[in-house]
């Protein structure tokens, strides 16, 4: 994991000055299947966001989720990781913004499973699903809540 957090280093003094300002710098790491194409929406949704993406393709990724504190029934298809925070399933940029911004003690979010419409799992204009926060602790509360418009 040492070489991931080189390379995430060397990659972040390449960094364009061109990248909006909420992402310029912050490095993503993101834990995947070699083979899931959701996986490579979001990774790459969070790119065309600004942040430099490192892939780690990984065949069993229970101990990546169970290192950065994800509790079981909040796992979804990818682990991320950035400023300290993790990232689980297909969580919205803007939850991320968010977080980013704000800084609250928790350890990351998550939306578990894979729900149609959320980022990375296509266009649902009535998706709806719940972004979940989870503490150092474990304990699980609502973050966000996305609902059509």
């Amino acid at each position: 994991m040492h070489a991931a957090f080189a390379l995430a280093a060397t990659l972040a003094l390449s960094l364009p000055a061109t990248l909006p300002a909420h992402a310029a710098g912050e490095i993503m790491t993101v834990w995947k299947s070699p083979w899931c194409g959701c996986c490579e929406a979001w990774s790459d949704a969070m790119r065309a966001a600004g942040y430099e993406i490192v892939i780690e393709n990984r065949e069993d990724l229970a101990p990546v989720k169970a290192k950065a504190g994800v509790p079981s029934a909040m796992e979804g298809c990818h682990t991320a990781l950035v400023e300290g925070y993790f990232l689980e399933g297909h969580v919205p940029l803007s939850s991320v913004e968010r977080l980013l911004a704000n800084r609250p003690p928790i350890a990351g979010l998550a939306v578990p499973g894979m729900p149609s419409g959320s980022l990375g799992m296509g266009e649902d204009p009535s998706a709806r699903y719940d972004v979940h926060s989870v503490d150092r602790s474990g304990a699980i509360g609502i973050y966000e809540r996305v609902a059509p418009r």
